[in-house]
């Protein structure tokens, strides 16, 4: 892989990471926590889209393989109704990308209402753009529209108030020079005053699936609806330690049934 093509990678990400930082605040005070000053290595960054031919994974996914990602896996989600895929890149200090999708055809009809309008505002050039990866939302929509998404699908109510912008970072534990368990990390972040997500339990997977997870609650952070201003929740921050394949390879997949329960850490209900 060409130097040239590491640093647009690199690139990218530092106008991913300060999009994010614009409405995950705490993630700069644990990045400096864990870290002590010095950079961290990100095990992944997650997105979220909707699987419309305009917008889907394969759309997203392009900027990156672009630069030389390529697919690595796939995921389903049945009772979230969502599909997702994961993306490496050869330099594995490069962060992975796990790309997810709502299957809207799977909701009612009013929430497929409001998601196709959303999507028909997406200005066509914009998603052939790599800024489209930190552009946030191109519509606008109602708090109560809001609330009707939320009443179905937290995952789509966050996507109509946060659009393109990484959903989270992820912490590579294995990577950290002052910690090497994921339990440590975790009372760290807790000690610092952070929160987790105790979804389904603080770690999320052990050994057995050579990976274990954990994350924050997302920050709050303000968002303009067409009829008034509130608070909610926006991104949050993950913790990823993972283990050894038999043939000695860190394993680099994803657990779906972990995944399931990092999806809550935006949980507005």
């Amino acid at each position: 892989m060409t130097q040239n093509n590491t640093t647009a990678v690199k690139a990218l990400f530092t106008h991913i990471w300060n999009n994010y930082l614009e409405v995950t605040p705490s993630a700069l005070k644990i990045h400096d926590l864990l870290g002590s000053g010095n950079d961290l290595i990100n095990d992944h960054v997650a997105y979220r889209t909707f699987n419309t031919s305009k917008v889907n994974i394969d759309k997203l996914a392009s900027h990156l393989t672009a630069l030389g990602y390529k697919e690595h896996g796939e995921y389903h989600f049945e009772a979230k109704k969502l599909y997702a895929k994961h993306f490496e890149h050869a330099d594995n200090t490069l962060p992975k990308v796990f790309i997810s999708e709502l299957l809207v055809e799977e909701f009612p009809q009013p929430i497929q209402d409001i998601i196709n309008k959303m999507v028909d505002a997406v200005n066509s050039d914009s998603i052939n753009q790599s800024s489209f990866l930190y552009s946030g939302t191109h519509w606008q929509v109602s708090y109560a529209d809001y609330q009707t998404l939320l009443a179905e699908s937290e995952y789509a109510a966050w996507m109509a108030a946060w659009g393109y912008r990484a959903n989270h970072f992820t912490v590579s534990i294995n990577h950290l020079a002052k910690f090497d368990d994921i339990e440590s990390v975790n009372s760290a972040v807790k000690n610092g005053g952070f929160p987790l997500n105790t979804s389904g339990g603080e770690i999320k997977g052990d050994k057995t699936v050579m990976l274990e997870q954990s994350s924050t609650i997302a920050d709050k952070a303000e968002v303009v609806f067409t009829d008034q201003t509130l608070l909610i929740p926006s991104c949050f921050y993950e913790f990823a330690k993972r283990y050894p394949l038999a043939n000695g390879e860190i394993y680099t997949g994803f657990v779906a049934a972990s995944a399931d329960k990092i999806f809550e850490s935006t949980n507005a209900k």
